[in-house]
């Protein structure tokens, strides 16, 4: 089978890296297309991902989404043509879906976050096979066209993504961290998703609360960047780098995203979320289950050394994620 897979943000090359190698053990043909966006190319290059540079992020306003999602899915559309896929995949993609249904192309979508009105109302109508958590109740989807689409899966998507994985410390060593010392990694919040339209306020109390600690600090974009280094006091990687493995070696994460929170969650670190739109079903499920925490006061925080204790991770196969998505060809 010719398999298309679109790659559009950071966590999108960490959940789609393991199902690309399945796909293409399994004899499947697979090309990759990614976005310029965040650091998604770096971590093309960092895990070895042939890819095709398509497009650009064209800013956080309705308008720019809107034009930015017509000029890729035509430059898509373009350059599938003549490659004749049988399927197309991607992780909240909404160019990629328009293109296949262009090309008329069967294709599936996945995510975890069930809010992101504007771009499900793509991407659901459009593809055969939309791959969610099981925690997600399948009648949240309905609104955006997915009813009879639903494919869910067990557990966190990052269960199955760092199901191969074991931490390097070498990236200490590259950020010039000692292990010795409590560690922290802050991830900022996501200024240019729809869902998140607002600043922070907490954050700013964050960052000064851990200002001066082995803070390291994960931004998303150059603004963000440039605000941090005028700051002073963090740690700022100048590129992709292997955030996992300092997730998993660190003693505290906080993160106004999602992927990080539910990163730290299946490499057993201590989280701290601090998003402040609505909450989605999976973040609903932590919560509630204390594997996941609530910031609501940057006092709360104690930069300390975690206990060593035997890690319980969930480790699961990414075949069960490409079965399901490789679904929409039969449908």
């Amino acid at each position: 089978m010719r398999i298309w897979v679109d790659l559009t943000n950071s966590p999108h090359v960490l959940v789609m890296r393991p199902l690309i190698e399945a796909m293409r053990e399994d004899g499947h043909e697979v090309e990759v297309t990614a976005r310029d966006f965040a650091q998604t190319l770096q971590l093309c290059e960092r895990f070895a991902i042939a890819h095709t540079a398509l497009g650009r992020h064209r800013g956080g306003r309705l308008s720019s989404k809107g034009l930015g999602l017509a000029h890729r899915s035509g430059a898509l559309a373009r350059w599938a043509r003549p490659r004749r896929f049988d399927v197309a995949l991607g992780h909240g993609s909404n160019d990629v879906t328009v293109a296949a249904a262009a090309l008329r192309i069967p294709s599936a979508t996945a995510f975890d976050y069930e809010w992101a009105t504007v771009q499900h109302n793509v991407n659901c109508r459009l593809a055969r096979a939309v791959v969610v958590p099981e925690a997600i109740p399948p009648e949240r989807l309905d609104r955006y066209g997915a009813r009879g689409k639903v494919r869910p899966y067990r557990g966190l998507k990052e269960e199955y993504y760092l199901a191969d994985f074991e931490p390097d410390d070498a990236v200490l060593a590259e950020l010039g961290l000692d292990h010795g010392e409590p560690i922290v990694v802050v991830r900022t919040p996501p200024e240019v998703s729809l869902y998140h339209r607002f600043e922070n306020p907490l954050f700013r109390r964050v960052l000064e609360k851990v200002r001066g600690a082995q803070t390291v600090v994960l931004p998303r974009t150059p603004t963000q960047r440039a605000e941090l280094e005028a700051l002073g006091g963090f740690t700022i990687p100048d590129r992709a780098i292997d955030a996992q493995s300092l997730i998993a070696l660190a003693d505290l994460v906080i993160s106004a995203g999602g992927t990080m929170n539910r990163e730290a969650v299946a490499l057993g670190t201590p989280v701290f979320t601090t998003f402040e739109g609505r909450p989605g079903a999976v973040d609903e499920a932590l919560l509630g289950e204390g594997r996941l925490l609530k910031l609501e006061d940057p006092d709360e925080i104690r930069i300390e050394k975690r206990p060593l204790h035997e890690s319980s991770r969930i480790r699961r196969d990414p075949r069960e994620l490409v079965k399901l998505l490789l679904s929409a060809r039969q449908e």
